[in-house]
């Protein structure tokens, strides 16, 4: 059975000048995402923002997860807040784990926010997700269809609650790896969002294949954590990861179901069915 892990990083021998920061407020209960894989945990660097925290990777110049602890309060400021902000290498990171404007230039895909702009409170912790530490290559058609989507469900869900959780990042297939530009920056086969809802006391994973014809699937964060050897939530109980919660489903704008005719119909396969697939039918559909 073939599951999409992330990159392992390349092997490295220099001290991070990059000073490593913690910010338990953005974890549910606390503890960071675990990287379970030790060989990909080399060369990286846990890093603090306003509105969220990120992991770093020096051998994908870019994000193992992103974090934030997403409430109503904060979303109501993001909705007041003028939508601005233009994409910035990360100078806290030392020069060989940076990502770069021209890695991305003519290259044939967006420059994919993992927290989104539309979560952040404020002109600044706007501008911070903006940062290229928080950026991974994705297709137009993923990240300006389905994955406006997650990101308008999720947002929604967060509403309805008053606060969630949210860990997003990407998932590589080691055995067919492209990679953007000088900085050899990789095309994840994946992306997804894994939440926790304190207040239902339960969790849940989107994740959608960064593909020109791109899909997306509920998951468990159980499932999750295999396909992409990153446990989003390492202190909540394994019992609580295996059940998918009553997930939202994904809310692709006007616009982009507009492009989209068989929208209907995928909309339907996102419900409530397609969150009780076991493991072989996920990873089936996933690689197809």
């Amino acid at each position: 059975m073939k599951y999409f892990l992330y990159l392992p990083v390349l092997a490295s021998f220099f001290v991070l000048p990059a000073k490593a920061d913690t910010c338990p407020a953005m974890f549910a209960e606390g503890a960071a995402p675990a990287v379970l894989l030790e060989t990909a945990r080399i060369g990286t660097v846990q890093l603090c923002n306003s509105g969220y925290a990120v992991l770093v990777s020096e051998g994908s110049k870019g994000p193992l997860w992103s974090a934030e602890d997403l409430t109503e309060e904060n979303l109501e400021i993001a909705d007041r807040t003028r939508r601005q902000g233009s994409f910035f290498v990360d100078t806290r990171l030392p020069f060989t784990m940076r990502a770069s404007l021209e890695d991305y230039r003519s290259s044939g895909y967006d420059r994919g926010h993992m927290t989104p702009s539309g979560d952040e409170a404020g002109v600044q912790a706007q501008q911070q997700s903006f940062l290229l530490s928080n950026i991974v290559p994705q297709t137009a058609e993923l990240n300006r269809g389905p994955w406006e989507g997650v990101e308008s469900a999720v947002r929604g869900w967060a509403r309805q609650e008053g606060e969630i959780f949210v860990v997003t990042g990407p998932g590589y297939d080691p055995d067919h790896i492209r990679t953007l530009g000088k900085g050899r920056i990789p095309v994840p086969a994946v992306t997804w969002k894994a939440i926790y809802d304190p207040a239902a006391n339960g969790t849940g994973a989107y994740v959608c294949l960064n593909t020109r014809h791109p899909t997306c699937k509920i998951t468990s964060v159980a499932l999750l954590t295999q396909l992409v050897n990153i446990d989003p939530f390492p202190a909540l109980p394994a019992s609580l990861k295996d059940h998918v919660s009553a997930m939202p489903p994904i809310r692709e704008t006007a616009e982009a179901l507009s492009k989209r005719p068989q929208a209907k119909e995928l909309l339907k396969e996102w419900g409530s069915k397609a969150a009780q697939k076991a493991l072989k039918a996920l990873v089936k559909a996933l690689i197809q």
